[in-house]
């Protein structure tokens, strides 16, 4: 307790808001669950869905299921969780019933807190507020928010004061996103997090194919469940924290130390997969052996090998 308050017997506390969460989607509950724990009250939640009200009653069990007009009538902090294509019409919406003193937040990462200006000129206090992280349908997604950061942007010094708090009492980093940044700040947390995932994928079927008929594979001469990824996983781990440590100084591999001779095998050998997959992952293994190359200064070297015919013609 600080010192400010030594020796008082109930210090003050921040205020306790009453929340309401549109919708109950994986980022809405898991953002209303972990603003409970940080001891504000999830009071109502939009649900229109099956699946979405099934989520509510474990997520959020002592929220009454409404309306999104009627919860954004009540609640003095409402949370636009909803898809990006869905929040100008939902703000529109919720326009003649808002209450002109709530505090709100949208999750979406690549929108700016522009797209709240309608309840803005109502009285509201307005925020952007992006947990950088992927969502995955858990509890330990609400543990998790307490070790991410959380991309801002607001309007005024208020909506910025109000949503670092808010990331604040979450365990959450606050992160300043400027309006005009909020296309690039998504850009880079999308290729940085959908496209690894994507690429991760990519060489679990390749590694699959490989191992096929080899040691540890099962009885119908495919590797057994999970080898692919236990062989890759150390890898890519190392990789990602080396990576996230020294930048492109951690690459390794063919296409940085300019051995164009292994980058052509490797495209051949990838294109062999399967008829549907191994050409589309050979083509993304050339944009990215590109790139690493030109990180490590040897696109003279790598750059011919990974022309394709259309290039070519």
């Amino acid at each position: 307790m600080p010192e400010l308050f030594a020796g008082i017997p109930n210090p003050p506390t921040p205020a306790r808001l009453s929340v309401g969460v549109i919708s109950a989607g994986r980022v809405g509950t898991a953002l209303g669950s972990a603003l409970e724990r940080a001891g504000h009250v999830v009071t109502a939640v939009a649900a229109p869905s099956g699946p979405s009200r099934e989520r509510a009653a474990r997520r959020l069990p002592e929220a009454t299921v409404g309306a999104p007009s009627d919860i954004a009538e009540k609640a003095e902090l409402l949370i636009l969780a909803v898809p990006d294509t869905e929040l100008p019409g939902l703000v529109d919406e919720l326009a003649p019933r808002v209450n002109p003193s709530a505090i709100v937040l949208h999750t979406s990462g690549a929108l700016g807190v522009g797209v709240l200006a309608p309840l803005a000129r109502l009285g509201c206090t307005t925020v952007a507020f992006h947990p950088a992280m992927t969502f995955v349908d858990d509890p330990e997604d609400t543990v998790r928010l307490a070790d991410c950061c959380i991309g801002i942007t607001a309007a005024d010094e208020i909506g910025h004061a109000v949503g670092q708090a808010l990331a604040l009492e979450l365990g959450a980093e606050p992160v300043r996103v400027p309006e005009a940044a909020r296309p690039l700040y998504h850009a880079a947390l999308a290729h940085g997090a959908n496209h690894l995932v994507a690429l991760v994928d990519d060489a679990v079927l390749a590694l699959r194919a490989a191992l096929a008929g080899g040691i540890g594979a099962d009885t119908v001469g495919g590797p057994a469940e999970g080898l692919a990824e236990r062989v890759l996983a150390p890898l890519a781990r190392a990789a990602l924290d080396n990576a996230l440590a020294r930048g492109p100084a951690a690459l390794t591999g063919p296409a940085a130390r300019g051995d164009a001779r292994t980058v052509a095998r490797h495209l051949t050998a990838l294109a062999t997969v399967d008829p549907t997959d191994g050409p589309r992952i050979a083509d993304a293994y050339r944009a990215q052996s590109r790139r690493a190359a030109a990180q490590s200064g040897n696109s003279a070297t790598i750059d011919p090998v990974l022309a394709t015919p259309q290039e070519l013609s």
